[in-house]
């Protein structure tokens, strides 16, 4: 025998799961971004402390040519 009383809850436990599926979709698109940003800052430092680097070695070059 099937209990129908049992059925009346069914919508309310869709409703929760699909909220916590967004939640969790939500969750992980969010750390997406900050690892994404993470890189980028990364990314960024590097490419700046390698200008500095270029900078200062030619800075002694130019410095060895007048001389």
């Amino acid at each position: 025998m099937i209990n129908w009383k049992a059925l009346d809850n069914v919508p309310l436990l869709l409703y929760i799961l699909a909220l916590k599926t967004l939640l969790l979709c939500l969750a992980f698109a969010g750390a997406k971004i900050y690892q994404g940003r993470k890189a980028d800052a990364a990314l960024k430092k590097e490419l700046a402390e390698k200008r500095r680097l270029a900078q200062q070695t030619q800075e002694l070059l130019d410095n060895k040519k007048d001389d």
